[in-house]
């Protein structure tokens, strides 16, 4: 079963927020919706076209194109929801911004990992747009595992 765009973005716990950080957060629940969907497209149009990847997983640092990235998620198949669990801290600065947040990964509704998630964005004259994500992949200590 699908959550809804408006269910998952309920789920994240909002503080008052203004409407450039509004905006930002928007953003990023973009790449998420597409991950959900596994829409190869949708991620992408949500991030700048030169947008890359970098993570840590077991330890080991790994970086790769966001277009990489995306056609991975949509030749997967299975259901991804990806959330913050807490809310996320967000700084703007001109056309500049970053969303720093808790986040949990479910695949095909069962817990996956969860870690950090860093999106730095850039304002362009389509509005926010991704350009990086860093984040940790972590299978122990997550608050939300299942």
């Amino acid at each position: 079963m699908r959550l809804p765009t408006a269910c998952l973005f309920a789920l994240l716990p909002l503080a008052a927020q203004t409407r450039g950080e509004k905006e930002v957060l928007a953003a990023v629940q973009k790449t998420f919706d597409g991950m959900a969907t596994n829409d190869a497209a949708r991620i992408l149009a949500s991030m700048t076209a030169d947008a890359r990847l970098y993570g840590v997983r077991d330890g080991a640092a790994y970086a790769m194109p966001a277009e990489q990235w995306a056609n991975h998620i949509a030749s997967i198949k299975s259901q991804f929801i990806e959330r913050f669990t807490t809310a996320p801290k967000v700084s703007i600065h001109g056309a500049i911004a970053n969303v720093w947040g808790e986040y949990e990964f479910l695949r095909d509704g069962k817990f996956g990992h969860c870690g950090v998630d860093s999106f730095n964005l850039l304002k362009t004259n389509e509005g926010w747009k991704v350009a990086t994500i860093l984040d940790t992949e972590e299978t122990s200590g997550c608050p939300t595992a299942r």
